[in-house]
């Protein structure tokens, strides 16, 4: 993680699961932090932890990304302060599990503006002066659900297959300018992601889990060595390969009753 050691990394969603896991890793490799999300308490814990463990500069900024100015207003807090983006980490985002009509549209509507609207908005905000510098990096973290369709988590695996697609093309266009860009794709995570997103009661729940920390290591080091996407895991890699041999509908239908609610199994 030395490859930041001295720059500043902007960390998106940064108070728990693999975003806290993400700037600990930052930390730990003498990285200076902005920290965002939208719970200001865990933000001041973990600046103040990162700060005294690894004698680094951490910076917190709260805003909620669910809402379209937050991030103009990252932005114009990092330039207030002078600076210098190196590195920035697209982590924020969350899922609703359930079937899609019974889902509540603000929260699905909340959902494409964090997971894919802001990602946008922040790449674009932050990429010019990189691309000028002739040197930066982008992670955007999309998901193992980014490689094929899941019923009753379907806006949720649209959006990281959207995350996936911009990444790569991204990658490509900003290469000859120094620019990296990779997708960090995660399998199931031990984080907070699957209360939030009322999934511990889906089958597929129980599945094995990774660590926070293995994950954010996968993805670090996948962005330094100039990768444009990373699954974290060998059954998640393989599971991700092997479907491209299987017919897309098949492969739809053996995910709906991994995650058919279990009232609908009956």
């Amino acid at each position: 993680m030395s490859t930041w050691a001295g720059k500043w990394a902007l960390v998106t969603g940064a108070s728990a699961g693999i975003g806290k896991a993400l700037a600990a890793e930052l930390a730990a490799g003498g990285a200076n932090l902005i920290l965002t999300a939208r719970r200001t308490d865990r933000l001041q814990d973990l600046a103040r932890t990162l700060s005294a463990t690894h004698q680094i500069r951490a910076e917190i900024f709260a805003a909620d990304l669910a809402q379209p100015g937050a991030p103009e207003q990252i932005f114009d807090f990092t330039r207030r302060q002078a600076l210098q983006i190196d590195l920035l980490i697209n982590n924020a985002g969350f899922g609703a599990y359930g079937p899609f009509a019974s889902v509540d549209q603000r929260r699905l509507l909340d959902m494409v503006q964090v997971n894919c609207t802001a990602v946008i908005h922040l790449t674009h905000l932050f990429l010019p002066a990189m691309i000028q510098r002739r040197d930066g990096y982008i992670l955007i973290v999309a998901s193992t659900a980014s490689f094929q369709a899941v019923p009753y988590i379907s806006t949720y695996a649209a959006t990281k297959g959207f995350d996936l697609l911009f990444a790569e093309g991204l990658a490509e266009e900003v290469k000859p300018y120094g620019v990296r860009v990779c997708a960090l794709c995660p399998g199931s995570t031990e984080s907070e992601f699957r209360d939030v997103a009322n999934q511990s009661r889906a089958p597929a729940a129980n599945r094995q889990q990774e660590t926070a920390d293995k994950v954010a290591r996968v993805g670090l080091r996948a962005l330094a060595a100039g990768k444009s996407y990373v699954i974290s895991g060998t059954r998640n890699y393989l599971g991700a390969q092997v479907q491209r041999l299987v017919p897309r509908r098949l492969v739809t239908s053996i995910a709906a009753k991994l995650f058919r609610p279990a009232q609908e199994a009956k």
